[in-house]
């Protein structure tokens, strides 16, 4: 069950997938395998945020056993990837939810879709200097990531957690307008790779995954986090991300096959999360689904 309506946009996303399944790609790499033409071992070039995370050398190792080569390219916050995944600087990416591909999408009339899903992770409270939440005072500041999707889901964490109110009960598009008068914290804004670095500046701050460890953080201090396995979460699913015309790419398909089924690669990346993800293999058709309802949610919150 999903707590998004489904309308027209996924009958067309629907469409798209078919459409796409009944031909051969036509950007990127060549879809007949991890060989080109000339037998040459081809090289996939993958935008992601924290390349130096341990599992992503295992996953290097695991697709060049398979005869493809594997090319990281790190970036240093969530605004990069999508761009050059739809200008061609990249083939793939790996380090957003779908509700994050779907604000991109909206926001920038673009096509990029959901090839595999990777894992869904906790959105977390974490704190330098207050040992829990009831520590936290009244009047105290904390940061969220200011992108709207993390934006929105942090609100609603701080509203479970008991920091906030958010008028109507807090949604997919809550804003920090939407924090009631009363609430026991003030919130304010950054782009969610300086809310970690933020923590000795504020009381509290919702940090990503992606940053978590980096900022020598541990994810058993967390002071509150969401529920991933909770049905209402799978627009946060993490995913490969792809141009709609490169859906069907049997090389890319592999590359999706290898990080849900290596066993070291599934272990690297529970250890990363420090035991918090959810592993997840979920149907492309699943995933597009999700994906048709949040941009129609987007476009209709908009409109």
């Amino acid at each position: 069950m999903t707590f998004i309506k489904r309308g027209v946009l996924a009958a067309s996303i629907t469409a798209l997938a078919l459409a796409l399944a009944g031909c051969s790609a036509s950007g990127g790499s060549d879809a007949s395998g991890a060989d080109g033409a000339d037998g040459a071992s081809e090289t996939v070039r993958i935008g992601v945020v924290g390349a130096s995370d341990p599992y992503w050398e295992t996953f290097v190792d695991a697709a060049s056993e398979e005869g493809i080569d594997v090319e990281l390219v790190d970036f240093t916050d969530y605004n990069q990837p999508n761009p050059a995944l739809s200008e061609g600087e990249i083939d793939l990416n790996q380090f957003q939810h779908i509700q994050y591909l779907a604000d991109y999408n909206v926001a920038n009339d673009d096509d990029l879709v959901p090839i595999g899903a990777t894992a869904i992770y906790p959105l977390a409270v974490f704190s330098t200097k207050h040992a829990s939440l009831e520590d936290i005072p009244e009047g105290a500041t904390v940061a969220i990531p200011s992108d709207p999707s993390n934006r929105a889901r942090a609100l609603n964490v701080l509203q479970a957690a008991g920091l906030v109110e958010l008028t109507g009960g807090g949604s997919l598009f809550s804003t920090p307008d939407d924090v009631e008068d009363g609430s026991r914290v003030q919130v304010t804004e950054m782009d969610a790779s300086f809310t970690a670095t933020s923590l000795a500046d504020v009381d509290a701050a919702v940090v990503n995954n992606d940053f978590v460890t980096d900022a020598g953080l541990d994810f058993a201090d967390a002071l509150y986090e969401d529920d991933p396995a909770d049905d209402g979460a799978k627009p946060f699913i993490n995913i490969f991300a792809a141009k709609a015309a490169d859906a069907e790419n049997a090389t890319y398909q592999k590359l999706v096959e290898i990080y849900q089924t290596n066993d070291d690669v599934q272990a690297g990346v529970l250890e990363n999360s420090g035991d918090s993800a959810i592993m997840l293999d979920t149907p492309v058709s699943e995933l597009l689904e999700i994906q048709a309802d949040a941009e129609e949610q987007i476009r209709a919150d908009q409109g």
